[in-house]
């Protein structure tokens, strides 16, 4: 009788590695169907066990900003990875989402506090941090412990600087530097530049130096660069007329939205109408409360992201963006939806399971990530390298009639 039990358990679990893809010997079969004690169907039990497909309910942690100035950002993102965490739930298949989003107000402290609530819970994984200074603290903590991070739009190197548990749905600063100044010298070479930055931010900084370097290398002219810091971002009229009285013709900004659109009432005050082009943090600028969206026409940024755009994916995810929250998704809300499903590919590629420690699945997300490929809203293809840098080609979009559009 014991025998027969061993051998029906035996064929039981070869069935089961064959189900998962794994493939099994003659020899292996052979030996597992003579088993005739205990000991031997323990140890094919536990040789069963690592080919196990990835399935349960996991929980999600999200941080970013959702109140302050950077909150546009960071509900967008939020509310992108809703929907992505509701089809994913709704499809009903083996990877499940439980999403917790915690608020940081673009403050690093807050952030770390965001961090450590989550972890509370019992986080296995976080979307975030969504914008640059509070992803740089909390990555430091989450590599520590050992939690697995993506953030949407954090784009600094100093993000994943030396933390093989973080990696990047956007683009570094210096490849969105390096891809403005290839963009100008294809598009504007003969336009007198003008950079203003801010030079106590990571992002703005990082941006600036790599595309005054490539700018340099191109042959681009450069006539003026000023600067500004979190105390000064109301008042740019020195600025704006410095650039004015240069001749500069089109006026870089790597900064986020609120001071741009600081910046385009000031220079529309004094007549001054260059060619404005942004990267990434200008996305977001059409909602900020008060803006007259006029004063916007014709900018240009560089993103991953046009909600024009006419491929079945995108107008989808656009039309349940609007339909859930009244406005057109703007790029960090495509950053925060790829980011969920970057997850759940990664997670499925490793095989994990929700009863799995964050540990554990931080370290097999580490192991899978510089090997999958994933089509998105923000680019086909997406890899990433072990360093946690992404690999994906950015777009020009100009702002037309109150809209992000293609040129």
């Amino acid at each position: 009788m014991k025998k027969i039990i061993a051998i029906l358990l035996a064929v039981c679990l070869m069935a089961a590695l064959v189900a998962c893809g794994e493939t099994t010997t003659t020899t292996e079969t052979t030996e597992a169907t003579e088993a005739t004690e205990t000991t031997e169907t323990a140890e094919a039990t536990e040789t069963a066990e690592p080919a196990g497909e990835a399935g349960g309910t996991f929980k999600l942690g999200f941080i970013g900003p959702l109140t302050g100035g950077a909150a546009i950002y960071g509900t967008a993102a939020m509310n992108g990875a809703q929907i992505a965490v509701d089809e994913i739930n709704a499809e009903g298949g083996a990877i499940q989402f439980e999403f917790n989003p915690q608020d940081d107000a673009h403050v690093a402290e807050t952030s770390v506090n965001a961090y450590n609530t989550l972890k509370d819970w019992g986080v296995q994984a976080i979307v975030g941090t969504v914008t640059t200074s509070p992803c740089i603290a909390v990555s430091a903590e989450a590599y520590s412990d050992r939690v697995f991070m993506l953030t949407p739009s954090a784009s600094s190197t100093d993000v994943i600087a030396d933390k093989d548990n973080m990696f990047q749905v956007c683009f570094t600063d210096p490849n969105q530097g390096i891809a403005s100044a290839d963009y100008m010298a294809e598009n504007f070479a003969d336009k007198a530049i003008a950079v203003i930055y801010k030079n106590d931010d990571a992002y703005s900084q990082g941006i600036r130096d790599t595309f005054v370097a490539e700018a340099d290398a191109k042959g681009l002219s450069v006539v003026y660069e000023g600067t500004f810091t979190e105390d000064t971002q109301t008042d740019f009229s020195v600025q704006v007329a410095a650039a004015q009285s240069a001749g500069a013709e089109l006026v870089f900004l790597p900064i986020y939205y609120t001071p741009a659109s600081v910046i385009l009432k000031q220079a529309n005050d004094i007549g001054y109408a260059p060619v404005f082009f942004g990267v990434d943090g200008m996305d977001g600028i059409l909602s900020v409360e008060g803006f007259d969206t006029s004063l916007a026409e014709g900018v240009m940024l560089l993103t991953p992201f046009a909600a024009d755009a006419a491929d079945e994916r995108t107008q989808s995810f656009v039309a349940k963006y609007q339909e859930a929250y009244g406005e057109i998704p703007n790029q960090f809300a495509a950053d925060g939806y790829d980011a969920v499903y970057i997850i759940c590919e990664a997670l499925q590629e490793a095989g994990c399971t929700a009863d799995m420690s964050a540990a554990d699945i931080c370290e097999a997300l580490i192991a899978v990530m510089p090997t999958i490929s994933v089509d998105g809203l923000t680019g086909k293809g997406m890899t990433w390298a072990a360093s946690g840098e992404v690999a994906k080609a950015p777009m020009a979009v100009v702002i037309k009639n109150g809209e992000y559009v293609l040129p």
